[in-house]
């Protein structure tokens, strides 16, 4: 392959970033509105920008993700597209009925400057939007940030746009997630739902992106946060992030804006992860822990303890987005690997990347940003030789050219299937992880001993 080529030589580069570790904004955008009941994305930009993100959903997923596009022409790249967006409010409305309309931009109406905001509200003024429903925007330019970050711009704008404060306590929490599975979701609702929690999560794509098949088509199937819920959240007693990176952004604002108490926490991944958000919400909500979790968790420790000499001293690189690699190295650490690189195309922050260092331990290799791409960590790899990657499709070829089992994690994942339906959060995720990383160690194992080395009980 032409990996092979890569140079073991690392040259800082200023300007050139080669096979992203990461995607565009609108695709994280796409996902957020999807995670909203009776909500339709709507791409506002040329049709062929909708089909890709749409096609790279459906292919994650394996679902038919459905959005709308503004559909520019010569003409509206020119002019621009207010008169595209007014005519696609008229025919969404007309011909699919959703509560909301969320619409995203995409290069071309960032480029040439279109005023969303203003299109909006004069659509609202000449009454193309019918009484009881929604239209609202976020700004997601493609040459800045990433697909979390345009998750995190959907998620805040619904906030922005949609959540009031009646005064009247809903005696609900928000959970507000990064960029994650609709399996991860529906785990974390049980766990808060074990607890007995009353919570609004906002978005939720379980039952939306992974949903059964019944034999019929449903534009709008019935997961995804409600309008009533968004429009509640000013009314609830606290506000949890899941994720420093891409669930930042929105209890901020529900706190400036609505004066929601807010804390941010990592995504409970592995034991202490999640042993740390289950006592966050202890603290919080004043409710004691159930045997059930206890259990889940003694379960998972026991696990850790029975193999922990398969996989204690083993080296790990690690790529993907920046929430999901922090939790994934947290993971390894606590089960004695040693992590060596941490890589994520998601611009961070100085302090982020300090903390995953103090995560992984001097030897390890931290970079984020535009330059941390898959070369990057490629060249990284060449120098010093993993015992595991972990990453999505992508880092498949670098596992193929330098012969690296690979444990696929993140978004997005082409060639195998499962993450949606299956978590990696919660105590029963890391129970799954960690027996898919000791399977995948054992299996390389039994793959390269010599015959007389051959174990059946392992």
């Amino acid at each position: 392959m032409y990996l092979r080529h890569t140079p073991e030589k690392i040259i800082e580069r200023h300007a050139l970033t080669i096979n992203a570790a990461k995607t565009c904004q609108p695709i994280g955008a796409m996902y957020a509105a999807l995670g909203v009941h009776n909500c339709l994305p709507h791409s506002h930009g040329s049709q062929g920008c909708c089909a890709y993100h749409r096609s790279s959903l459906t292919r994650h997923y394996n679902d038919p993700i459905m959005a709308t596009t503004s559909s520019f022409s010569e003409g509206s790249s020119v002019f621009g597209g207010m008169s595209n967006l007014n005519e696609a409010i008229k025919n969404i409305f007309t011909l699919y009925n959703p509560d909301i309309i969320a619409v995203h931009t995409t290069c071309l109406s960032e480029v040439i400057g279109d005023d969303l905001g203003q299109i909006i509200k004069n659509a609202y003024q000449e009454g193309r939007v019918p009484p009881g429903k929604v239209v609202m925007h976020t700004n997601t330019p493609s040459f800045k940030g990433s697909h979390i970050t345009g998750f995190s711009n959907m998620v805040t704008s619904f906030v922005s746009y949609m959540t009031k404060k009646s005064g009247k306590p809903n005696g609900c929490i928000n959970i507000i997630p990064s960029f994650i599975e609709p399996s991860d979701m529906t785990e974390i609702k049980r766990l808060l739902t074990e607890m007995g929690i009353k919570f609004i999560m906002l978005p939720d794509t379980s039952d939306v992106v992974n949903g059964p098949m019944d034999g019929k088509f449903h534009m709008f199937p019935k997961g995804g946060t409600t309008k009533e819920q968004i429009i509640s959240m000013g009314d609830s007693s606290l506000t949890i992030g899941l994720g420093q990176i891409g669930a930042e952004a929105a209890p901020k604002l529900l706190n400036s804006k609505f004066k929601v108490p807010m804390e941010l926490s990592d995504l409970p991944i592995g034991l202490k992860a999640t042993d740390e958000f289950v006592n966050l919400l202890h603290e919080k909500c004043g409710i004691a822990v159930p045997e059930t979790l206890e259990l889940e968790r003694g379960q998972l420790l026991d696990a850790m303890i029975d193999k922990n000499q398969y996989v204690s001293g083993r080296k790990v690189s690690i790529v993907g987005d920046p929430d999901i690699v922090l939790g994934m190295c947290q993971f390894c650490v606590e089960n004695d690997m040693k992590v060596i690189h941490a890589v994520s195309g998601t611009p961070t922050s100085e302090a982020w990347e300090a903390r995953l260092r103090e995560i992984c331990g001097p030897q390890a290799v931290v970079k984020t940003g535009e330059r941390a791409d898959m070369f990057y960590l490629h060249q990284l790899i060449k120098n010093e030789r993993p015992d595991l990657l972990m990453g999505n499709t992508y880092a498949k070829g670098i596992a193929r050219d330098e012969d690296i089992p690979l444990i696929r994690i993140g978004y997005p994942i082409y060639d195998r299937m499962g993450q949606q339906y299956m978590p990696v959060t919660g105590y029963r995720g890391g129970m799954r992880l960690f027996c898919k990383v000791l399977e995948t160690l054992m299996d390389r194992q039994d793959r390269d001993c010599r015959e007389e080395d051959l174990e059946f009980i392992m």
